[in-house]
């Protein structure tokens, strides 16, 4: 049983929970609970160890026995667990994975770009209801926050192991979007989601919840498109946003 704060593996988990630049030089990052190591597992994500409480939830311990010591697995003394944990009522199992990025598919038909989206959990929320709605793939640009920061891979509940998340810089994003319209969701867009054609190929460009989108984002933008909304908000957060229009996306399409 591991006791030290000192340990390796400890540290380890440490470093990569609280640092993007620990996550980016280990290329690797945690995913917390028995739920998202399942699904990490699953998909075949190269696994690099699990900690795990000596009294883990009942689903957690079956999930762990029926491992059958194909995985490196450590127990942690209670409180140094806890003291690593993100959530207030763990379920005693953690996992580090290293970055596998799903490749792009090579017909691009609906891309979501995100654009200084700071908010963790309104990030992992979008993740969600991308994989949920039938979208390609997520590109993250400089300017957000790290997308398997501990609380967005939480938020995204697995759609890191099922969807491609792509940090690319502005220039490639150019270019990958070359030929596809990009509607940038905006209040004051001049089309409403209602009004605009997603049926086909395209990439929707959705903004920070203080600032918007960037200079770069603004010049990549070919429509704009708004929700409209019968009360007096001015405006949705990112995520809500995000997930109406990934689902009108599918709606259109899924009509034919």
């Amino acid at each position: 049983m591991i006791t030290s704060p000192q340990n390796g593996q400890i540290q380890l988990v440490r470093k990569l929970m609280e640092q993007s630049k620990a996550r980016d030089k280990n290329q690797a990052f945690v995913a917390e609970g028995v739920r998202l190591v399942e699904e990490g597992v699953k998909s075949g994500f190269p696994l690099k160890l699990i900690l795990r409480k000596p009294d883990p939830s009942a689903r957690a311990l079956s999930f762990l026995e029926s491992l059958s010591g194909d995985y490196p697995i450590f127990v942690v003394e209670p409180k140094l667990f806890d003291s690593l944990s993100g959530t207030e009522t763990s379920q005693g199992v953690l996992a580090i994975f290293e970055f596998s990025s799903l490749p792009l598919p090579t017909h691009l038909d609906f891309l979501v770009i995100l654009d200084q989206l700071r908010d963790p959990g309104n990030m992992g929320t979008i993740l969600r209801s991308a994989e949920a709605a039938g979208a390609q793939a997520i590109i993250v640009p400089s300017g957000n926050t790290d997308p398997f920061a501990p609380k967005v891979v939480r938020s995204g509940m697995g759609a890191h192991f099922r969807l491609p998340i792509q940090q690319l810089p502005w220039e490639v994003i150019d270019a990958l979007t070359e030929d596809l319209p990009v509607f940038h969701a905006d209040m004051n867009g001049k089309l409403t989601c209602w009004q605009a054609d997603f049926r086909k190929p395209l990439a929707l460009l959705i903004g920070g919840e203080a600032e918007g989108v960037s200079i770069e984002g603004y010049q990549l933008a070919t429509h704009s498109v708004r929700i409209p909304m019968k009360g007096n908000t001015e405006s949705l957060n990112a995520a809500v946003s995000a997930s109406v229009l990934m689902f009108e996306v599918y709606r259109q399409r899924s009509q034919g």
